[in-house]
C-alpha cells in the first residue's frame, strides 16, 4: 500500500463498533471462555465497542438463557469497550425480558431489529413496537436496528425516526444497515448530532463518511479494524486517494469472502487472524478445511492479512 498511509494522525472520535461472532464449540454450544480473549483482541485493534447477539452473532438462533449469559460475560470482559446488546426477538415479551436483563448488567445500550414475521404498516406501529421493548430497560439508551434485508420492515428509517423520537423516551439512535444512502443522510439530518446513527454496511463506509458518518457497526471490523481506521483517518485528512485505496482493499476482501461462503467465511477469517471461534448454527454451516484454505489463498493474493499485520 501507499507508504504515506501511516502518516495520517488517528481520528479516535469516530466510533468503530464490531458486531462480534458468537464463539461456539464443535457441538454448537456457546463457548463463553472465548469471549474475554476476543474482547481483548478487539480493543487492541482499535475497536470502541461491540454490538452483540445481532445478525453476525446469530442472536436470533440463540436461546434466552444463552443470550442473557452472553451479555453477562461480555460486560464482565468489556474493559474499555462499550457493550450494546441486541435484544430483538420474534416474541415481544421475550425481547422486553432481554432488555430488562441487559439493563441489570449496566450495558451502554440495547437495540432491537424490527418485526421479522408479521410486518408493520406504519411508522407509528413500528415505534409502538420499539417502545414496548425499550420499556423493559427504562434507564438504558435504545437503538432501532434498521435492516430491511433481515426484517419485515420496509419503511425508510427516516420515516420512522420522528415517531421513534416521539414515542420512545430512551431513543438514542439507529443502527442503519441498508444501502439507501439518501435515507441515511436524512437520518443524520434528523438526528442533528443528538442521536447516533451507526452506519452498518462495511463496504460503503467511505461513502457514509463523505455524507457525515461519525460511527459504524460491522462484521468485518472484527478482524480488519486497522484497515478501516486507515480509511477513516484518510477521509478526515482530506486524502481521498489514500482513502479510496483502503476502501478498494476492504471491499475486495468482502467480495472474496462472500464468494467463499459469506457468513461462514467471515467467521473463518477470525480464525485466520488468530481468533478461532468455532461452529455456526443451522441453517449456517462452517467452511470445510479445504474451504478455509481456499479463503486464505484468495485473501492472501490481495495482501489482505499482510496489510492488517503491518498496521498492528
Amino acid at each position: 500500500m501507499d507508504g504515506n498511509m501511516n502518516s495520517v494522525p488517528p481520528v479516535r472520535s469516530f466510533k468503530l463498533i464490531a458486531a462480534p461472532f458468537t464463539p461456539m464449540n464443535a457441538d454448537g454450544s456457546v463457548n463463553y471462555s472465548q469471549i474475554a480473549p476476543m474482547a481483548a483482541f478487539l480493543e487492541q485493534d482499535g475497536v470502541d465497542g461491540v454490538f452483540i447477539a445481532g445478525t453476525t452473532g446469530e442472536g436470533m438462533s440463540l436461546t434466552l438463557t444463552e443470550r442473557r449469559k452472553m451479555t453477562e460475560v461480555w460486560q464482565a470482559a468489556a474493559g474499555a469497550l462499550k457493550i450494546i446488546v441486541h435484544v430483538g426477538h420474534t416474541c415481544l415479551e421475550d425481547a422486553r425480558e432481554l432488555a430488562r436483563h441487559a439493563e441489570t448488567q449496566g450495558v451502554a445500550g440495547i437495540a432491537t431489529i424490527g418485526p421479522c414475521f408479521f410486518s408493520v404498516s406504519s411508522p407509528e406501529i413500528l415505534a409502538e413496537y420499539c417502545r414496548e421493548i425499550a420499556a423493559g430497560a427504562p434507564q438504558t439508551p435504545f437503538y432501532y436496528y434498521h435492516i430491511p434485508a433481515m426484517s419485515r420492515v420496509q419503511l425508510r428509517a427516516s420515516e420512522a425516526f420522528p415517531e421513534l423520537l416521539k414515542q420512545v423516551p430512551t431513543f438514542a439512535g439507529i443502527k442503519f444497515t441498508h444501502e439507501d444512502l439518501e435515507d441515511y443522510r436524512r437520518c443524520l439530518e434528523l438526528a442533528a448530532g443528538q442521536q447516533e446513527i451507526f452506519f452498518g454496511r462495511d463496504e460503503l463506509l467511505l461513502e457514509a463518511l463523505q455524507i457525515g458518518a461519525t460511527s459504524a457497526v460491522g462484521s468485518t471490523y472484527n478482524f480488519a479494524a486497522p484497515l478501516y481506521r486507515q480509511l477513516i483517518d484518510a477521509v478526515a485528512a482530506g486524502d481521498l486517494v489514500t482513502a479510496t485505496k483502503w476502501r478498494d482493499l476492504t471491499v475486495e476482501g468482502i467480495r472474496r469472502m462472500i464468494q467463499h461462503g459469506g457468513m461462514a467465511a467471515f467467521k473463518a477469517a477470525m480464525e485466520l487472524v488468530g481468533q478461532p471461534l468455532g461452529a455456526l448454527r443451522l441453517p449456517l454451516r462452517v467452511l470445510s478445511p479445504e474451504g478455509k484454505a481456499q479463503l486464505r489463498k484468495s485473501l492472501t493474493e490481495i495482501g489482505y492479512f499482510e496489510a492488517i499485520a503491518q498496521l498492528k
